[in-house]
């Protein structure tokens, strides 16, 4: 088998701990062509080329593909698809904006959200939030899948593959970019820490959500929220954790004023380690917590602050 798997890029920047879980899976099914694409990727392909599984970097550099817009880079991984049994990306929300797109274009089916590989044309994803795993088997000549990475353990970095530069052909502009809007935060990247400190709606508003990052910065851990914290304007985007959100599975999950929705529990529920404050002592969230503290967020994630102190 030979793998294609775009690697993941932001800002020239590689996400190294995405991109080696990424193809820690990939490896399962043979060897791994790693694609970096980008207005400059050197550095990223360079940083690539460490991880273990990887047998070939290849890096294709243009300004069309600068902001990885969903039709000049679909249409790129198109034009160089021949020869590769499987295309594969992580299930970021940059790759779940490509893959469709590479899918149809060459008439395949997208297999989204895999979490495990149990062969070369048979996949395990889950469905109905996370409630029902599904098994399925691909007749496609080319699987296009993404793979969830919380699922896979990171590849090592004792690797050197070659680098290989190729030309990029004239490419479909359909779409302009206008702007990124991202929220900055010291701490880890969300989809990859391995502590994580979410909070709900009940935080009541963005301000108030210091005391979350207070005790995140303490314990090195990224922060989430909840889809209606999002929705009601308390969070960015970029820090939804759940089905419609990011998929997280660190060590340790504190939860803070979240009630336990299926649509957040899909999204965290592989936590190894969940830890649920809530002052609903009724509230879902409990049923899948291996520690629960009821009471008010307000009170007890200050106080958790300052015994770490």
């Amino acid at each position: 088998m030979s793998i294609l798997l775009l690697a993941e890029i932001t800002d020239s920047t590689l996400s190294l701990d995405i991109t080696a879980r990424a193809v820690a899976a990939a490896s399962k099914l043979g060897d791994v062509t790693l694609l970096c694409v980008g207005s400059s990727v050197a550095d990223a392909a360079a940083e690539a080329a460490t991880i273990d599984g990887v047998s070939k970097v290849i890096t294709a550099e243009s300004d069309a593909l600068a902001y990885r817009i969903a039709e000049p880079t679909a249409s790129f991984i198109v034009s160089i698809a021949d020869g590769y049994s499987h295309i594969i990306a992580p299930a970021t929300n940059d790759a779940k904006n490509i893959l469709p797109r590479v899918a149809a274009l060459l008439d395949v089916m997208v297999i989204s959200d895999v979490i495990e590989i149990e062969s070369e044309d048979t996949f395990q994803r889950p469905i109905y939030a996370g409630n029902a795993i599904q098994t399925v088997q691909s007749s496609d000549a080319t699987k296009v899948l993404t793979v969830r990475t919380a699922s896979f353990e990171p590849a090592q970095l004792t690797n050197s593959a070659p680098i290989e530069a190729i030309n990029t052909p004239t490419l479909p502009t359909l779409s302009t970019w206008v702007e990124d809007k991202v929220e900055v935060t010291k701490g880890p990247e969300l989809s990859s820490a391995k502590i994580v400190v979410s909070a709900g709606r009940p935080i009541g508003s963005l301000d108030n959500f210091d005391i979350v990052k207070a005790l995140a910065g303490k314990l090195d851990a990224a922060v989430g929220a909840s889809r209606a914290a999002v929705d009601a304007g308390f969070a960015p985007n970029d820090w939804q954790v759940g089905q419609t959100g990011k998929v997280v599975a660190p060590n340790l999950y504190i939860a803070c004023g979240i009630s336990g929705a299926i649509q957040h529990l899909a999204g965290m529920k592989g936590s190894k380690v969940i830890v649920a404050i809530n002052k609903d002592p009724d509230a879902p969230i409990f049923k899948v917590a291996d520690y629960g503290l009821v009471g008010d967020l307000f009170e007890i994630v200050p106080e958790l602050t300052e015994q770490l102190s």
